[in-house]
């Protein structure tokens, strides 16, 4: 049974018990004599198809915000436009607390080339994870490393796509980038997420994509599709074996970007509570263990110190942005 459904499962199980104890939980207090917060169940809204990072993460922090919180913590797959309709369906929601948005690289890429919007007027609440993307090929490939996959590509001019979560991901900058410093050729075909993506990938459909560990450790461990490199500079944890992309191509270094927001507005009192308990969330051993496997690092600290980590990506995403349109930067 896959791990999400496991874990989904015993949120709800558990839930009935929860639900007598909500007064024994953190709680944020309301104006107005209206009950703590949250007094109901809250929607998280997940940009992409089911089988993604952001999917995997939302349910291991989800499951111990119910039951922390006492309230149910309900996925929300919201598909398209490269996490664009979900953010924008956020950002346009009430600013109750009650609709939370699982952010990614997407939205902090989307932040740089427009900073007038800065991210579609949605506010930083806490992160999750930062992860090293892998460079996967289909095993019908002929190649088995870093260097034979370059060579294959630039032998094979316009030959070759690779797939992506979709226009303005972290996958789709990858394969731009890796395309530009490479000096190849290849088609790239957005699709609705990277569990789709990877899909196409294991059953030969598509012959590469950048994808973020958390998606793509079981396939490469099954070896339905093959890693070659890892898009840091340094070598992942989950992954030890495998080289940066960096060795081959200097310039080339990307990573996945983690959080959560919530729509401009949502009082800060919810946001402090939200913060704190997504915190303490990411210091469970449970969820540690299970963020090392998937080559995942904790991304940490209050509102403040992640507004101005979230501000630090922004910058950095729009320094490569600009290189890639020009690569005299």
């Amino acid at each position: 049974m896959p791990k999400e459904l496991t874990i989904t499962r015993r949120a709800v199980l558990q839930g009935m018990a929860w639900s007598g104890l909500v007064a024994m939980h953190p709680a944020a207090a309301t104006a107005g004599g209206e009950a703590p917060y949250p007094a109901r169940s809250v929607t998280w809204v997940i940009p992409f198809a089911p089988g993604g990072a952001t999917g995997r993460l939302s349910v291991l922090i989800c499951d111990r915000l119910s039951r922390r919180l006492g309230q149910a913590f309900v996925l929300d797959h919201r598909p398209g436009a490269g996490g664009a309709t979900a953010t924008r369906s956020v950002a346009n929601a009430p600013p109750d607390g009650y609709t939370l948005l699982a952010t990614s690289t997407a939205n902090i890429i989307t932040a740089s080339r427009e900073p007038a919007q800065n991210g579609d007027d949605i506010l930083p609440v806490a992160g999750m994870a930062r992860m090293p993307l892998l460079l996967l090929v289909s095993k019908e490939l002929p190649v088995k490393t870093l260097p034979e996959f370059l060579a294959y590509a630039r032998a094979n001019p316009g030959k070759l796509s690779v797939g992506s979560a979709g226009p303005g991901t972290v996958q789709q900058l990858s394969a731009e980038l890796f395309r530009t410093l490479g000096g190849i050729t290849w088609s790239v075909l957005a699709y609705r997420g990277s569990g789709p993506a990877l899909t196409d990938l294991a059953s030969g459909h598509i012959h590469a994509l950048f994808d973020n560990t958390a998606s793509a450790t079981d396939l490469v461990r099954s070896g339905k599709i093959r890693a070659l490199a890892v898009s840091t500079r340094e070598r992942a944890q989950a992954f030890p074996d495998l080289p940066p992309v960096a060795d081959v191509l200097p310039a080339f270094e990307t990573s996945g970007f983690y959080g959560v927001a919530a729509p401009r507005g949502t009082p800060p009192a919810i946001v402090d509570l939200l913060n704190r308990e997504i915190n303490a969330a990411l210091a469970d051993p449970e969820i540690l263990h299970h963020l090392a496997e998937i080559g995942a690092t904790p991304i940490t600290g209050d509102t403040g110190v992640y507004a101005s980590t979230y501000r630090a990506e922004v910058m950095r995403w729009r320094k490569l942005v600009a290189a890639q349109a020009d690569p005299t930067k």
